[in-house]
Parts: structure tokens; sequence; C-alpha cells
């Protein structure tokens, strides 16, 4: 990185650091989920096995030399980690590998029965439709009449936190009030990050996108409020070719989150028909780029997507591992300036993100002190916190 000292790459090898746990709590338990969540057979019974004492016991395995991406997987780094712990390899390419294999064990990507089906799926779907998103869609009809610097606010709130907090507060009047003053965001360039939108109507936006459900559907909505608003004439989002760490959003999430729009009432199937013609005209694309699900930095990205993103009037980036992927998953000092990790990003970008893994920069000093003395190093994962960063 230009101009600052580099950082330890984070690793997992560390007990009862929060990348350990992932590895050796959280990943055995989505194979048990997985498991239980389809009537899979014999084969893939035993290859999710076979990946559950690889993942906690064994040592990393390279993909079937049939595999349709393996070389893909070559490029980024697997022959280089073949043969090692997941523990002892950079964090962020353990957990990617990890999805990539499960995916393998499953028999997502060979010809078969079971090919193309989703294994979060059921779990995406019961978060979109529980009872309690009517409701939190229904504080779309109070917002309608409200000014449009309240909606502007509101709705940008609505999709940095998602479901970390109840929508329908984030939504409403008081929860917009509320949210400029909200203790649990430690940087706050929603300015920067408006004008950098502008008013023109002449813009593009890129929308990385984060997860499926719930958290998908504020920043659908948000969307939705710009091009109706004329900040922006044309709105790129950014989803994953493939199911990737559980709830990351695809192109068939992006449909079902339509669908529960559309179906919905009031205010929320009025932005969830704009939605759908926006799609229809090409003013709302949505793009599944490999790059999406690779195990790397986008200091790394292909030169096709850094010239997408380059024409782009602003990128803005969604939640917690594209924020890794951006800044780079590093042991920064929490004072890292966010331009110098964000130089070599080929346009203006914004992060929205909550705070659910030890990386981050950008924070002054006085705020990294009264984290740290209120509750030590819990506020960097437990996902109480949240951001809005700049770099234009």
């Amino acid at each position: 990185m230009p101009d600052i000292p580099s950082a330890p790459v984070i690793l997992g090898d560390e007990p009862g650091s929060f990348p350990h746990s992932v590895l050796a709590e959280r990943h055995p338990a989505i194979i048990r989920q997985v498991r239980d969540a389809f009537p899979y057979g014999p084969d893939q019974h035993r290859a999710l096995d076979a990946l559950l004492a690889s993942c906690t016991e064994g040592e990393i395995e390279p993909l079937p030399a049939d595999a349709h991406d393996r070389d893909r997987w070559v490029a980024w780094g697997m022959d280089e980690h073949t043969g090692r712990s997941w523990f002892d390899v950079p964090w962020l390419w353990s957990e990617s590998y990890f999805y990539r294999r499960l995916l393998q064990a499953v028999g997502y990507f060979t010809p078969g029965p079971w090919q193309g089906i989703d294994p979060f799926r059921p779990f995406k779907r019961a978060e979109l439709d529980a009872p309690g998103t009517d409701e939190e869609l229904a504080a779309l009809d109070d917002l309608a009449g409200r000014p449009a610097d309240e909606q502007d606010e509101a709705l940008l709130h609505g999709s940095l936190w998602g479901n970390r907090a109840d929508l329908g507060f984030r939504l409403s009047a008081e929860g917009a009030t509320a949210a400029a003053a909200a203790p649990g965001l430690v940087a706050d360039d929603s300015d920067a990050l408006r004008s950098l939108l502008g008013a023109s109507g002449t813009g593009t936006l890129c929308l990385v996108a984060d997860n499926a459900g719930r958290e998908l559907v504020p920043d659908l909505l948000l969307v939705a409020h710009l091009l109706a608003r004329g900040r922006i004439a044309r709105a790129v989002l950014h989803v994953k070719p493939h199911p990737y760490y559980v709830s990351d959003a695809t192109t068939a999430d992006v449909v079902d989150a339509l669908r529960r729009l559309t179906g919905a009432r009031g205010a929320a199937a009025a932005y969830g028909h704009r939605l759908w013609a926006a799609m229809a005209d090409g003013r709302l694309a949505v793009r599944a780029h490999p790059f999406s699900c690779a195990p790397l930095p986008y200091q790394a990205m292909p030169r096709d997507l850094r010239e997408e993103f380059a024409a782009a009037t602003v990128t803005v980036v969604k939640g917690d591992l594209n924020y890794r992927r951006l800044v780079g998953d590093r042991r920064w000092p929490p004072t890292t300036p966010f331009a110098a990790v964000t130089a070599h990003f080929p346009g203006p970008v914004a992060a929205l993100r909550t705070l659910k893994s030890d990386v981050i920069t950008g924070l002054d000093a006085g705020t990294e002190a009264r984290l740290s003395a209120a509750e030590g190093q819990r506020w960097r994962t437990s996902g109480t916190h949240a951001l809005i960063q700049v770099r234009g």
C-alpha cells in the first residue's frame, strides 16, 4: 500500500481469536446445518464428512482435476496452499475455499440432480419470508410522505444496517433522526457520499452487494430511491455468481427479493414494480463476475472489473467481507487512513459496513480509544457498530 507501512495478513492460527473460532466452530456448524437442510444421498454425506474432517483436523486438498474452475483456483493460490493446515493460510483464502469445497461436496457443480441447488437457500428464504418482514416494509408507507432529505437518510441507514436492526425503525421518521447521531456509527462520511451522487441524474452507481434476504431488500430500496430522485441514471448491482458465505446474494436472491417487494402492499409494492421496470429497460443491471468469489483483495481485481468500477460515478461496497477485500484483510492499526488503503481502487468508492471482523481503518484516535476502553476489542466483531467511509 502506498505511503503506509504494511500490516500482517490475518490468519486463523491463534486459538481464541475471531478467525480461529470461525474456522474451528462456525464452519463445522455450517456443514451440519447444510446436511440437515436437504435429503442428500450417501455420496453427499460422505463428502461432507470428509470436508468436516479436513477443515478441522486435516490439510487443504486441491480441487478435482475435472473441476470447471480448477485453473482459476490455481491462479488464486490453490497449489501454494495445498497440504497446509486451514488455520495456517490467510483467513480470507481459507474461508473462501471452504465454501468452494462445500459446494463441491453437495454436488452443486456436478452434472446430476443436485447441480445448481443452492445449499443455503432454505436459510435465505426463511429470513426473507419471516413474519416481521411485512411489518418492516409497511414503514415505507409513512416514509413516502416525508421530505426528500429524510428519505435519503432513512434509506441510506436502512441499507447500512440491513437486518442488524429493525428495518421498520430505520425507515421511520424517528429512526432517520436517531440514525444521524447513532452511537454505533464509528465513522460517518455520508455527506461525502451524497455529494458524489450529486443531482444531475447522469451517473452510474455500482453497488457491490453483501447478503441476501432482509439485507438485500434495503439495498434495492436505496437504488430505487436514487433512480426515482434522479440522483443516478443507472445502477449496476454486483452479486455472487454462485452461493457463497451462506447468505451472500446471487442473482436468484435478487429475483426473490424483487418478488417479495412486488408481492407486498402499499409503497413497498410500488418500489418493487419500479425496480422490476428498471431491470427491463436497463436502468438497473445485475453483474455476477467470477472475481466476486475470489479469495483475494480487490487490489488484485482483473482488468475488466477494474474498468467497470473506474467508469462508475461511485462504487458502494456493502458489508464486512467486501470491506475486508477492499482494504486488505490485514491487522491494520485502526487509525490507518481509509483513503490510503483504498488508493488502489480505480474510482470513487464508499464502504457501508457493520463491524463483524477485526479489520478496521479510518478511525480517529479518540474514537478508537473510547471504543476500546468501553468494550475491549469486542466492538470490532460484535455487529453493534457500523461505518460509512468514502474515498472520492
